[in-house]
């Protein structure tokens, strides 16, 4: 059952604190860093957004989620590897892997399985709290991991990110409103997600996106995240400047997630490809 609209995200930071003493516990920090020679290759994920927006399509990081605490379950027929290959033959240029086990239904296997399908890079996409998880998400094989502003403090958000960028991973630093940018923007780089789904109450409005992107420094790349639903929302954003896109709903519903992806975002890429036609003749 969806969770009440409270304060969800306290809700999950609550439980993803005891979810880490349970971890540590059965697994010490030392273990894990004496194990990081043996984590996959990192594979670039800011470069295949960039490379895809290049190229004159949206950078789309199609989210592998089979429910969340607002809605429920979302698919009940779940194959994460099945998904990922989907979303590579639609042209995704990278994943995104729910791992919270609590409230998103999600684990850590989903994200290995997704990555050994296909050759995309993958963000795991969880509530990270501690360098410990990055730790985690390294050896998990993660080539990206969120930071939610909102969840670190700024001590606690550079340590991650610094240790992320150690271990050759990106880092997608999410904010939902004006006080978070701010704090995100001191950092010295990463993806820079803008969530229009407001986390203490799962309240989505795609206006967030729009409010914020004129105080963000050309050189940050932008995504935005949730509420894309129609080709109408994907023009709104790339009328805006905004060609990045992470998107999970949408396409968990459909029978064929990629297809799907590749549905939305083909009318876009269409009209890309005849403007760049037209200017070089």
């Amino acid at each position: 059952m969806p969770a009440p609209t409270q304060d969800i995200l306290h809700t999950i930071l609550t439980r993803k604190a005891e979810e880490l003493s349970e971890r540590r516990t059965k697994r010490p920090l030392a273990d894990l860093r004496a194990r990081l020679d043996e984590a996959p290759r990192v594979r670039p994920f800011a470069e295949a957004v960039e490379t895809s927006i290049g190229e004159g399509h949206a950078g789309v990081i199609a989210e592998i989620k089979r429910a969340s605490p607002s809605k429920g379950l979302i698919r009940k027929d779940f194959n994460p590897a099945e998904i990922a290959r989907s979303y590579a033959d639609g042209g995704a240029s990278c994943l995104s892997v729910l791992t919270d086990h609590d409230f998103f239904q999600g684990d850590d296997a989903y994200l290995v399985m997704a990555r050994r399908a296909c050759d995309l890079p993958v963000l795991r996409k969880d509530f990270i709290v501690d360098p410990y998880q990055v730790y985690e998400a390294r050896l998990l094989g993660a080539d990206c991991i969120l930071l939610i502003v909102a969840a670190l403090d700024d001590g606690l958000l550079m340590e991650c990110f610094e240790l992320a960028t150690s271990l050759g991973m990106a880092a997608l630093i999410e904010v939902h409103n004006a006080e978070e940018l701010s704090r995100a923007l001191t950092l010295p780089g990463g993806l820079l997600g803008i969530n229009n789904r407001n986390l203490h109450t799962f309240e989505t409005r795609l206006e967030t996106t729009l409010s914020l992107i004129g105080d963000i420094p050309d050189q940050r790349r932008v995504v935005t995240e949730s509420g894309i639903y129609s080709r109408e929302d994907v023009s709104q954003m790339r009328d805006a400047g905004v060609h990045a896109f992470l998107i999970g709903e949408k396409f968990m519903r459909a029978q064929d997630p990629g297809a799907e992806l590749a549905a939305l975002f083909a009318p876009q890429h269409e009209a890309k490809m005849q403007i760049q036609r037209e200017e070089r003749q």
